[in-house]
C-alpha cells in the first residue's frame, strides 16, 4: 500500500468517470451518503445537487462533508476529501456550464447537452468542496 502524493490524489479524482460518494450528517446524528457526480476545478471538487433533495438540504444547514472516491480495480486505492461545502445558487448561465462539463465526464458525447439542459434547472445548486484537506493510497490490496 502506498500514500498518495497531493499531485497523486488530482490525477486519481479526475481519472476516468469514477463516482464520488457523500458524506454528511443528517439532522439528527446519522450519517447520510449519497453518490455525485463532480469534476475538478483547480482545487475544488464540483458537483451539482437540486436544494430539495436530501443532501441539498443537509448540505445548507450543515457544510461539513467528507467525499470518497475510489478505484474498483485490483489492487484498489481511494482518495478521501474532508472539508466544507461552499454551496451556491448561481445563475441559469452558470449551472448550464457546470452541469455540461460534468456530464462530459458521465455520459455519451450525444447525451451532453440533453443531460445538461436536465440537469441545469431551477432549484439547482452548485456545491465546491476544497481539496485542502486531501489523502490517499493505491495498491490497497497489493
Amino acid at each position: 500500500m502506498t500514500r498518495l502524493t497531493t499531485t497523486e490524489c488530482r490525477d486519481f479524482l479526475t481519472h476516468g468517470s469514477r463516482t464520488a460518494k457523500l458524506a454528511t450528517v443528517r439532522k439528527d446524528g446519522r450519517p447520510h451518503v449519497a453518490p455525485v457526480w463532480f469534476v475538478l476545478d483547480r482545487d475544488d471538487v464540483v458537483f451539482m445537487t437540486l436544494e430539495s433533495s436530501l443532501k441539498g438540504k443537509i448540505l445548507q444547514r450543515d457544510p461539513r462533508v467528507m467525499i470518497s472516491v475510489d478505484d474498483e480495480t485490483f489492487p484498489y486505492g481511494f482518495v478521501l476529501v474532508e472539508g466544507v461545502a461552499n454551496v451556491e445558487r448561481p445563475t441559469h448561465a452558470d449551472l448550464l456550464h457546470w452541469a455540461r462539463r460534468i456530464a462530459a465526464r458521465y455520459v455519451p458525447s450525444d447525451s451532453v447537452d440533453s443531460t445538461a439542459e436536465r440537469n441545469s434547472v431551477g432549484g439547482e445548486l452548485l456545491v465546491r468542496v476544497s481539496l485542502s484537506k486531501v489523502s490517499g493510497m493505491r495498491g490497497v490490496a497489493a
